[in-house]
């Protein structure tokens, strides 16, 4: 058996992203015999245990918190300190960890997890790495900060030194090749349990959401699954909501530093009874608000990949996006890539009018949405199953190391 220590600023139960669900749904797929995972992360609630076991994953939450924090918290002045903490916390684990566990390989789930390892490494502990690209931001806003730049050459150092880099997209595959990465770069992207999301649900199921969302008939729901933070453009969302009829709505998943802006942004637009904030939402509940709505639609500013996306495939629905950095690997308009099956509509970047646009054509083509959603969930059946995504890891990445 071996044993692969993984960094991840956040890990299950709470705050739950893309780059978490992929940790969970890769480990879990790979037998504890022949890999025992590790991971090290913040202890943003301290009402959780500091070790404890979660699937094929021994979790070791370290730094601190409040007790019962959840999500919305960790945006916090006091989080900011403890995310920042969390590098030389990390570091202390992996070197005290490894004194008794002598694990095999290290996996820092984004840029910043490589911070621990060449912290570590210049402490004298070599261990063979991967890290693996999920971020959605911008490459400026991630290593051009004013904080950041301060500590390029460490990162630098780490990206260089990499056994293997995995990236989730093309896209995010020349962000390894900026860093000066001469290592192998394996673009493996993020899944989708294609069970879970295509699940279907007894119409008393859905009826208790629709209730919730205050849906009638004939009301369309848009619906997103965001961080509420500016490159998701859950803004220019609202702002579309203005030009379209007052039956469209829009159901909010998630929480982030923008809420408040959002609901602002509502009220000027004179569409705050049409949007409903529904906070966090257990990702093993998301298919059930897919289903009960009718559009999904996230035009992102930019995107490493984004799992909401294919969850959303997978649960038959028609999508809306832009095709901003790792959304162009997978999302394919009839217009714009006349050489690919369609699966979506794009839209411009911070563009309202295209989006109420493209809301309003899937409205009025039926025949064209069902081709198009039955086309987006087979792509995503075939190339984009956690199973797939799990083996090709354990293959092509693990393997390696």
């Amino acid at each position: 058996m071996k044993r692969i220590l993984v960094f991840s600023l956040a890990y299950y139960p709470k705050p739950v992203g893309g780059a978490e669900v992929a940790i969970k749904e890769i480990t879990d797929r790979i037998l504890p015999e022949e890999v025992e995972f590790h991971v090290v992360t913040a202890h943003f609630d301290t009402a959780l245990p500091s070790v404890e076991r979660m699937g094929n994953v021994v979790i070791h939450r370290v730094g601190f918190g409040a007790r019962g924090a959840s999500g919305a918290d960790t945006h916090s002045v006091l989080f900011y300190f403890a995310k920042i903490l969390f590098v030389p916390s990390a570091t202390i684990a992996l070197w005290r960890l490894h004194k008794t566990l002598h694990f095999d390989a290290l996996w820092a789930m984004m840029s910043y997890m490589v911070f621990p390892i060449v912290l570590a490494r210049l402490m004298g502990v070599r261990i063979p790495y991967v890290i693996t690209l999920q971020e959605g931001d911008p490459f400026e806003y991630v290593f051009k900060r004013w904080y950041i730049r301060p500590f390029g050459g460490l990162l630098t150092f780490g990206f260089t030194r990499a056994t293997i880099i995995q990236s989730i997209s093309e896209y995010l595959k020349q962000w390894a090749l900026g860093r000066g990465a001469t290592c192998p770069i394996e673009v493996i992207p993020n899944g989708v349990n294609t069970k879970h999301f295509s699940h279907m649900y007894e119409e008393p199921e859905l009826s208790e959401i629709k209730r919730v969302l205050g849906k009638q008939t004939g009301d369309t729901f848009l619906i997103t699954t965001s961080r509420l933070v500016h490159k998701n453009a859950v803004d220019d969302v609202i702002r579309a909501l203005a030009l379209l009829p007052a039956s469209v709505k829009f159901a909010i998943l998630g929480t982030g530093p923008d809420e408040s802006m959002i609901r602002t942004l509502a009220v000027v637009q004179g569409v705050t009874d049409r949007v409903h904030f529904l906070g966090q939402v257990e990702h093993t509940d998301m298919p059930k608000y897919l289903k009960a709505c009718d559009i999904f639609i996230r035009p992102s500013r930019s995107e490493g990949m984004g799992n909401s996306f294919i969850e959303a495939m997978a649960a038959g629905m028609p999508v809306i996006a832009t095709q901003e950095g790792g959304i162009a690997d997978f999302l394919f308009d009839e217009k714009r890539n006349t050489d690919k099956p369609t699966t979506g509509w794009a839209v411009d970047r911070d563009n309202p009018a295209d989006i109420a646009a493209a809301v309003q054509d899937i409205l009025t083509r039926p025949e064209k949405v069902r081709e198009v959603t039955a086309t987006a969930r087979a792509m995503v059946v075939a190339r984009y199953d956690w199973n797939l995504v799990a083996r090709e890891m354990h293959e092509r990445v693990f393997g390696r190391l």
